[in-house]
């Protein structure tokens, strides 16, 4: 039975600037935080850094035109704070302004739609080393760098999103400790949350004062359907407070201008929340286009016995008693859990409790082990049901009522995967690190029909 998706549906790929830039040599780039974390020794597998990842700062003609031949409507790229303004703040970098008024004006020469993020989490380590998103002059800066490239893109560019999942910016980051900047303070998490937000709201300012009148701005949460792995009261108490921060923290703050009061309430067992100002919530709450959603998968959890603070319990601030637990279905490569029904009931929740402006799925993809065949060709049959089973959940949810307006594929290369290194390949298009050779794979080819036609079976 073939599901057929509106006329105007936006199909797209997506990447982000340090998975796939490489060229830290180039524009007078600062350093990032990334950049920082990859030299400590095992903060990254394999001891992989970012520093040429797949080479599209030098290779960007090439792969718009490879976009072109995939045929989808939309890119979603990210612009590189560090590269735009090397130090966070001060001077600014007009030959790296330049590669990317040169890629928009690439993508749109091509018949591809630029939807531009500002913060896909490679903070300037100038910012990070005067306080990281923990100190309130970071949400500053951002709203100052979001007006910059407004200014610079802005006329050009229509589709906007602020901040990338600051879910894994704060809590991965500040919290767990295994993303950049490594740090592992619950505290300094939630302040990162509220900050990154904060920015978020300073940015919708910027941008409708810089852009063109027609412009969409968004924000890309990476909400999760939390599920009690248990009966006990503990164990559905766990839930709610991982739902709390997973979920009802961003949408609350973002989409109804509060914070959930239970979730204050399991904050303020490790903070004393004063970086929360009055006048920050109207700021958060700014008005927005659209919401974009990044889905993966599933949390399945419960009330762990005697835990105590550490990964994965430790990104979840005030509650160290909380592990995950393996729902026992298929896995990708990372050994998330694949439940394309959790889409579903992430978009109709998002709906019915929000109200909220259209949508898009702004990432969703997965990793697998494929390999190039004896031809050069990838036949990656397990991508390929993974994004045409997702891509029909979406549809699912259309036909529940769901306003979404488009869906865009993690990832279009293989590419840096930040704690993993090289070890794990999300594009559908192959990346030979060695030569930088692309191929597209099977589901690459399985995409653009389904771009073409607007179809799924």
């Amino acid at each position: 039975m073939t599901r057929k998706f509106p006329a105007d549906f936006l199909w797209g790929v997506a990447t982000s600037a340090y998975q796939i830039e490489g060229g830290v040599d180039l524009d007078g780039r600062g350093p990032s935080i990334w950049d920082t974390f990859c030299a400590h020794p095992g903060a990254v597998r394999g001891g992989d850094d970012g520093r040429t990842a797949a080479e599209h700062r030098r290779r960007m003609a090439s792969d718009v035109a490879m976009l072109a031949e995939l045929g989808v409507g939309a890119y979603r790229f990210s612009v590189a704070w560090p590269r735009v303004r090397p130090l966070g703040r001060g001077a600014v970098s007009t030959a790296g302004l330049d590669f990317y008024r040169s890629l928009v004006d690439a993508l749109l020469d091509a018949g591809v739609d630029p939807v531009v993020t500002l913060y896909h989490w490679d903070l300037p380590q100038a910012l990070e080393d005067a306080g990281g998103w923990p100190a309130r002059a970071t949400a500053e800066r951002f709203g100052e760098f979001a007006s910059l490239v407004g200014a610079a893109l802005g006329d050009r560019v229509r589709r906007w999103s602020t901040v990338n999942e600051p879910w894994c910016a704060a809590m991965l980051g500040y919290a767990g400790g295994i993303h950049a900047p490594g740090r592992s303070d619950p505290g300094a998490a939630i302040a990162a949350a509220h900050h990154l937000l904060l920015g978020h709201g300073l940015a919708v300012d910027a941008l409708r004062a810089t852009v063109r009148a027609d412009a969409e701005v968004a924000i890309t949460v990476n909400p999760y359907p939390v599920i009690a792995a248990g009966e006990r009261e503990v164990d559905i108490d766990a839930a709610r407070r991982v739902d709390g921060v997973a979920n009802r923290l961003w949408y609350d703050l973002v989409l109804l201008g509060r914070y959930p009061d239970d979730v204050l309430a399991d904050f303020a067992t490790v903070s004393d929340l004063a970086h929360i100002r009055d006048g920050d919530l109207a700021m958060i709450s700014r008005p927005i286009d659209a919401i974009g959603v990044n889905y993966y998968r599933r949390h399945h959890v419960r009330h762990a016995a005697g835990a105590s603070a550490g990964p994965p319990a430790s990104t979840w601030p005030g509650s160290p008693d909380v592990e995950t637990v393996d729902p026992g279905v298929a896995t990708t490569a990372s050994r998330w859990a694949i439940e394309p029904d959790g889409l579903v009931e992430t978009l109709v929740r998002l709906t019915r409790d929000y109200d909220p402006p259209p949508i898009y799925v702004h990432e969703n993809g997965a990793a697998f082990d494929d390999h190039a065949g004896a031809g050069g060709d990838v036949d990656d049959a397990d991508r390929l049901a993974f994004l045409r089973d997702h891509v029909r959940a979406a549809h699912d949810a259309l036909a529940a009522g769901v306003d979404l307006r488009g869906y865009f594929v993690w990832s279009l290369l293989d590419n840096f995967e930040w704690a993993e290194g090289y070890a794990k390949r999300f594009g559908i298009v192959r990346v030979d690190f060695e030569t930088q050779r692309r191929t597209p794979k099977a589901s690459a080819r399985w995409y653009a029909e389904v771009a073409r036609t607007g179809e799924v079976d």
